[in-house]
């Protein structure tokens, strides 16, 4: 990336972030490079996978150029129980007067006609001025709902009602400009009477053809000028074009959510988090104010009661649905069926956030809010207009965003199959080209199973980056080298094969990659490997072998070699723990996502895995559904119900955990030692130091995030950022503490012939010899040790930790502190980031946890966990909208056993 910056002018570098100079001597032969990270698709909720691939710009231009506009107005239909909203449907098309006359002729040839002006359309009133008007303007008769009338007679006898309609009824008029017989011979008059009626209809035309078979002896025909429906004249569009089919657009965008698909609205079950509470205490956010609010509140629920003859003892759950309906959500949404005037409890919230100028207001108003599907949209993101213009594929006809709904395997088979006209076919044959091939990438990156319209903040690390590995392989590049990072994260087995392929056409049409990767099917692919160790941290750092995989394999030092030839391998335990659905936290009715109404039992007191191909529900299950239903148990967190119908046998769990991989701190001045705790425990042990005492140093002294005892010519961080203008910008050690943190009066503190500073700068296993005689700490630093995390220094901040290590530093913790309560602990592939020899450390961890009584509930792929799990949860059979089942549930063995399951099959061989 240097290098080719250093090609640009100095002006155009000062406008760019630039990498620092890599401490090397020298690179040769370096070609064009391209690294393609693992991290998070992008937190804009208005980034989306169609948009992130640039599917969605070619989809708009699509449907600008090919699609057909349909009428999108709704009318209700039936009366009472029986109403229905029923939207015209109508195609749309614009139509000029030269077209119109065309139709006309060779269509109708011969037929006696009419040629109307539609003037008024489904309008209430007796429309006499109109009548006049039609009159002044030379016309004789008019057509008054289907019944033609002469003008001079009704106007001379009808007075102010000529017509005779109902006062409340809409009706339809329209001007008949002519009679004629539709032939060749009459085709200037036709054209001159259909230029008149388009001039005093605003565009639209209705033309009556004799049809004996009709009702009353007429078949009725629209036309219009412009893109709008003939029935509907305010349902029209200007003419099509892509920025109407972005949701990032003024003119596509839908008005009510801005294009985002979701509102954020105040909710229930957050405003009433513990139904069980008697109505005097249910609703918190009228309970939690200051004094005057809160009286204020007290007397209008009061009010409340009195009218709806309600006991304020009376637990929110046992009170009628009526009644609850109608104190949260008043009575304009009750309607005729409300008892009393009452704006409702979630109106009154909505109105407050509103008109409050109070930004504390605001903020402690939204924890009572949650996002809600746009009303005005469904969540669509797009103007109803927009989501009116469709394409016909096969027996469906699609609007963008039904398309966009569709998985990237069902979306491409749509694409094959649309249905369109020679002409549109000519124009859509190059951006079918594009729109094929991305979709194409995409599944063979294994992604087939995402939704196009999936939001991109909500994938993983290794989906977004094969996301954008497909638009590479998409663009054709040779003699480039790419740099990929661990793509395989998230990825099943079974999808393995064709990432690898994807990887070998890379590489087939002229291309280097490289790979930073732990999974053996990849090893097994590369053509050269290169081992970096032998140990993790100031243990390693060393090429220990390069080779095919036969070398590194037969390498007699190399750990990876003794993987990979079998040498070292991690077991199968002899005796799995005792575990059974009987005694289990189990989950009715699972149904968010792509989820089908499932339950499931996570048996108690072991290791369960939950496995499955990438998109089968797997994080769906236990991330959105049990692991929030079990922090609302434990913790009484506030969560907003739904994608489930019960979870039972949370009683069982004293504490919930989980175990992510999101990072430990979010700035430099977090890290391993504040995050777990010991460096509280170190701080005291300074303070106790003679000459401290004397001092007066209390153990805030040696706090780095406070004034006192840090450095403020940096504030405790150790360097100062320097500004460089068109070169990056250079981090330097602070000139008055050296890097070293802290005031000289503090550094002159010693603990057995170490500062404070010393001790940040030391490894997890140099502190363990140094604090042997301090067990508290020692058997924190002890845990740190086990996850494989010896290397790490104390002090280094918690954002240049990897996502494997902020786990297993959060694993550390767990163990350190761990108590007899029984604790449910959540991972999320917890192998991310880990060689063989981490895993079978991190394995040992797990058993220990589960050892203790402790359910852990763990989604992995990699096979060496989930063999050695004592009971699996396989979800599947395939991703997406063909996914969300259970497949098998089971131990290891009986899972092998399974003839339809996809896990079972490669867990098979490693269970031999």
């Amino acid at each position: 990336q240097r290098k080719y910056m250093e090609s640009l002018s100095a002006y155009a570098r000062q406008f760019l972030d630039q990498m620092q100079k890599p401490n090397i001597e020298a690179i040769d032969g370096l070609p064009p490079t391209i690294a393609i990270e693992q991290r998070s698709g992008g937190h804009s909720p208005r980034s989306i996978v169609a948009t992130t691939t640039e599917i969605w710009d070619y989809l708009r231009l699509l449907y600008a150029r090919c699609g057909t506009p349909t009428c999108w107005h709704a009318e209700e239909k039936g009366k009472g129980k029986a109403k229905s909203m029923h939207v015209c449907g109508k195609e749309i098309s614009a139509s000029n007067p030269s077209q119109i006359v065309e139709t006309l002729v060779t269509r109708f040839a011969g037929k006696r006609a009419m040629l109307c002006a539609p003037v008024v359309r489904a309008k209430k009133g007796y429309h006499r001025e109109v009548l006049e008007g039609l009159q002044k303007q030379g016309l004789v008769r008019a057509r008054a709902n289907g019944k033609i009338v002469d003008l001079r007679e009704v106007l001379k006898e009808g007075g102010e009602n000529p017509l005779g309609f109902g006062r409340y009824e809409k009706n339809d008029i329209d001007a008949v400009v002519d009679r004629i017989v539709l032939d060749d011979a009459g085709r200037q008059r036709i054209a001159e009477s259909v230029e008149t009626a388009l001039k005093l209809a605003d565009g639209s035309l209705t033309v009556l053809i004799e049809d004996a078979s009709s009702r009353d002896g007429w078949a009725e025909h629209r036309f219009s000028e412009k893109f709008a429906c003939p029935d509907h004249p305010e349902c029209s569009l200007d003419e099509l074009e892509p920025r109407i089919f972005s949701f990032n657009s003024p003119q596509g965008a839908c008005s009510e959510c801005a294009g985002l698909g979701t509102v954020n609205e105040f909710d229930e079950h957050l405003c009433v988090p513990d139904a069980t509470k008697p109505l005097r205490e249910a609703i918190v956010p009228w309970r939690k104010n200051g004094r005057r609010m809160n009286i204020y509140y007290a007397r209008q629920l009061r009010g409340f009661a009195a009218l709806m003859k309600v006991d304020l003892d009376t637990p929110y759950e046992k009170l009628a649905p009526k009644v609850r309906d109608l104190l949260m959500r008043g009575s304009d949404a009750a309607g005729s069926r409300a008892a009393i005037e009452w704006e409702g409890v979630l109106p009154h919230l909505k109105r407050r956030a509103t008109d409050t100028e109070s930004e504390n207001v605001k903020e402690r108003l939204m924890a009572y809010m949650s996002q809600a599907p746009c009303r005005a949209c469904a969540g669509a993101r797009l103007r109803t207009e927009s989501l009116a213009v469709k394409l016909r594929s096969g027996t469906l006809s699609l609007s963008i965003a039904e398309l966009a709904a569709m998985t990237v395997s069902r979306a491409l088979a749509a694409v094959q199959s649309l249905e369109l006209t020679n002409e549109q076919r000519t124009i859509a044959a190059p951006i079918l080209k594009e729109i094929e091939a991305r979709l194409g990438f995409l599944a063979s990156v294994g992604l087939d199973y995402l939704s196009l319209n999936r939001t991109s903040s909500t994938l993983s690390g290794g989906e977004a980056q094969r996301i954008r590995l497909a638009t590479q392989v998409g663009s054709g590049l040779v003699g480039v080298c790419y740099v990929l990072d661990e793509p395989t994260i998230g990825l099943h087995q079974r999808d393995n094969d064709r990432l690898i392929a994807t990887l070998r056409r890379l590489c087939d049409i002229g291309n280097t990659v490289l790979v930073v990767e732990h999974d053996e099917d990849m090893m097994r692919a590369a053509d050269w490997i290169l081992d970096i160790g032998p140990g993790p941290g100031r243990h390693g750092g060393t090429l220990v072998a390069e080779g095919d995989m036969r070398a590194i394999a037969a390498h007699p030092t190399s750990l990876t070699g003794e993987y990979l030839s079998g040498r070292r391998k991690i077991e199968v335990p002899a005796e799995r723990r005792k575990v059974a659905e009987s005694k289990a936290i189990v989950v009715k009715g699972a149904c968010a996502n792509n989820l089908r109404k499932i339950d499931v039992a996570f048996p108690l007191g072991g290791i369960v895995c939950v496995t499955g191909v990438s998109g089968s529900g797997k994080s769906t299950l236990v991330n959105d559904i049990l692991l929030q239903a079990a922090k609302k148990h434990v913790l009484g967190e506030p969560a907003s119900p739904g994608g489930y119908t019960s979870v039972k046998g949370l009683a069982s769990i004293a504490r919930v955990v989980e175990v992510d991989q999101t990072p430990i701190g979010r700035t430099p001045r977090s890290n391993p030692a504040t995050y777990t705790g010991i460096f509280d425990e170190i701080r005291k042990i300074w303070s106790m130091v003679p000459e401290a005492k004397i001092r007066g140093y209390e153990p805030g002294r040696f706090s780095f995030n406070v004034k006192g005892g840090r450095c403020e010519a940096c504030q405790g961080q150790g360097v100062k950022r320097i500004e460089m203008h068109f070169l990056p910008d250079v981090f330097v050690d602070c000139e008055v503490c050296k890097g070293k943190r802290y005031a000289r009066e503090t550094l002159e503190i010693r603990y057995r012939g170490r500062t404070i500073s010393d001790v940040l700068e030391a490894t997890v296993e140099d502190a363990l010899q140094f604090f042997d005689a301090h067990p508290k700490i020692h058997r924190m630093l002890e845990c740190l040790r086990d996850v494989g995390l010896g290397y790490l220094q104390l002090g280094q901040a918690s954002t240049t930790l990897s996502g494997g290590e902020a786990q297993r530093v959060k694993l550390a913790t767990e163990l350190g502190n761990a108590t007899d309560a029984n604790t449910l602990y959540i991972l999320d592939e917890p192998t991310t980031g880990l060689h063989f020899a981490d895993v079978a450390r991190l394995q040992s961890v797990l058993d220990r946890l589960a050892a203790k009584g402790h359910t852990l509930v763990v989604i992995e792929h990699n096979l060496d966990i989930i063999k050695c799990a004592d009971w699996i949860i396989d979800l599947g059979p395939e991703g997406g909208d063909r996914g969300g089942t259970v497949v098998a549930t089971g131990t290891p063995e009986a899972l092998a056993r399974h003839k339809t399951s996809w896990t079972g099959k490669w867990l098979k061989p490693v269970l031999r």
